[in-house]
């Protein structure tokens, strides 16, 4: 009997032994193998450069669907599924329609296309035929917050803008570009039914005029609301041209101020005062019109908590690439798009995996999702921001992946719009985790945080970060900031974006590198997710102050 309990005490003893030895598990982290082989299907060639709405974008959709349906994860569309499906007007400008007349006071000036002026496919009309007076505007910029009001004293309902290119100098960089987005809303609110603009000198020093000229066949496309109503344009403005300072001086000639002395005064980084142009303006075009559609890719995986389970933490990548390219210097015609964003996917797609792999799921849900048409404009992204499956106050954050560079053993990352909303010290927690520095932004004259698919979130208010690899490296060898601005300049948006020729110039992919992009993006969404307070706008950020909401940022 003794004995008997003896046995069975030390027998008690050792389970328990076993129990309190038995090793936490550990958290997930992330394949370099998995990376790579994702990494490598959505930049073969058989995908054609995973164009806006072509056969090869399908494939890529149904990849990246398949892989998040495989994990366990929950379809993220209203109805249940995979598949947002995004409706779009495609529109392609008849090369030979293009015509534009100016009826002067001494003069009829018609300008010859495309040298003097051109214009683009519209995606409003099939035909165009625009005809109205004209009132100079200026930049055509209003905001309270810099004291701008380009449209003071100024009618221009019924009638058509002229609009200086580009903005002031003095504007800090993220604003100017928040401001230049604004333009054509400010035109339409204020009942303008076109715009014409003028290239300036300033401009040309940037971006000459002759480099405009060849995206001249370029289609345009828009997503369509339910009502096939076109969701990036304004139907009362009918059109608009773009001018070469040289065929607009005559449209001064009669004015209270000439051409040239506007554009001393730009350069002089002053603002015009506008006024009423002598004249009247005619601008023709025609333009063929498509309806297609794309798919933005969306899976959940539900939160456990049962309150804080219908909030969101949104992880987006591009899936998107810009297809065959134009280039007659290559007879490579597939842009495969490795870095652009065929990288971003992969690690999104391994973030889930890291996420399907938690033996319990965090208290906040989990969306991933690969949007559509970020080359043509951020179309996925405005439409899934715009027409959320979930109302857009349950999506809390976004952490955005697009174009790491994995091209060097990175030391440091970039967040940019860190500085906007308590995510930048989440960012900077999970960086550290894996002995990552976060570095400020190196390019603030770029104004990248508004141009990628976060953006889009922005504008309706929820708080963002866009992730990209830094420009320091851990191997002295190598410099991170040239071999980053190497592929930008050589690479960037060319068929030469692919496995074969990057591993040939740099030596290899870093999928290594990869796999430790992927652990930080998935600590971030960890932490917002398990976190008792979500994140907040800065309250001195121009952001919040634009888009920011009472329940969402800081008081």
């Amino acid at each position: 009997m003794f004995k008997h309990a003896i046995i069975l005490l030390v027998a008690a003893s050792m389970t328990l032994v076993a129990c309190s030895s038995t090793p936490k598990q550990a958290t997930p982290k992330a394949s370099a193998s998995v990376i790579e082989s994702h990494l490598t299907f959505l930049a073969d060639d058989l995908l054609e450069g995973r164009d806006t709405g072509s056969r090869g974008h399908e494939i890529a959709a149904r990849y990246i669907a398949q892989q998040l349906q495989a994990l366990g994860l929950q379809g993220g569309a209203a109805d249940g599924s995979f598949f947002q499906r995004v409706p779009m007007r495609k529109a392609t400008l008849e090369a030979t329609s293009p015509s534009l007349q100016f009826t002067l006071p001494a003069e009829t000036l018609a300008l010859s296309y495309p040298q003097q002026f051109f214009t683009g496919p519209n995606l409003q009309y099939a035909e165009l035929a625009l005809q109205g007076e004209m009132v100079f505007v200026g930049y055509g910029l209003v905001s309270e917050a810099f004291a701008l009001n380009d449209y003071a004293e100024l009618d221009v309902k019924g009638k058509i803008v002229v609009m200086l290119a580009g903005l002031p100098k003095f504007l800090p960089s993220e604003e100017r570009a928040y401001l230049g987005s604004m333009k054509t809303e400010f035109a339409a609110e204020r009942g303008a039914i076109g715009i014409l603009t003028l290239h300036t000198p300033e401009q040309e020093k940037t971006r000459p005029y002759a480099n405009s000229l060849l995206y001249l066949n370029t289609p345009a496309l828009s997503w369509l609301d339910e009502q096939g109503h076109v969701g990036r344009g304004f139907s009362e403005l009918k059109g608009s041209a773009y001018l070469h300072p040289d065929a607009a001086k005559a449209l001064f000639t009669a004015a209270n101020q000439s051409l040239e002395a506007i554009f001393n005064a730009v350069a002089e980084d002053k603002i015009p005062q506008g006024f009423v142009l002598p004249g009247t303006v005619e601008l023709k075009s025609k333009t063929k019109h498509q309806t297609i559609d794309s798919p933005n890719v969306l899976a959940v995986l539900p939160g456990s908590d049962p309150v804080l389970k219908d909030e969101y933490v949104v992880l987006t990548a591009h899936s998107d690439h810009i297809g065959f390219s134009n280039d007659l210097r290559t007879t490579d015609k597939i842009n495969n798009g490795a870095m652009d964003n065929a990288a971003g996917v992969a690690i999104l797609l391994e973030t889930a995996r890291l996420f399907a792999a938690l033996p319990a799921a965090p208290k906040r849900s989990i969306m991933f999702a690969a949007v559509t048409g970020e080359e043509k404009g951020l179309l996925g992204a405005e439409y899934f921001a715009k027409q959320p499956p979930v109302p857009v106050t349950q999506l809390i954050a976004n952490v955005n992946l697009d174009m790491p560079v994995l091209l060097y053993p990175f030391a440091d990352l970039i967040a940019f719009g860190a500085n906007h909303s308590t995510l930048g010290d989440v960012v900077a927690r999970a960086a550290a985790k894996e002995g990552i520095a976060l570095s400020a932004d190196p390019m603030p004259e770029q104004a990248i945080f508004t141009r990628s698919d976060h953006y889009r979130l922005v504008q309706q208010g929820v708080p963002a970060v866009f992730l990209m690899t830094g420009f320091t490296s851990k191997d002295p060898a190598q410099d991170g900031g040239k071999i980053w601005g190497s592929f930008f300049a050589k690479h960037y948006h060319k068929p030469s974006d692919d496995i074969a020729s990057l591993t040939k110039e740099y030596g290899a992919i870093r999928y290594d590198a990869g796999a430790v992009f992927t652990d930080i993006n998935f600590n971030i969404a960890l932490d917002v997710a398990n976190a008792q307070q979500k994140p907040l706008w800065r309250r001195d950020s121009f952001f919040k102050q634009v888009f920011g909401r009472a329940d969402n940022s800081e008081q």
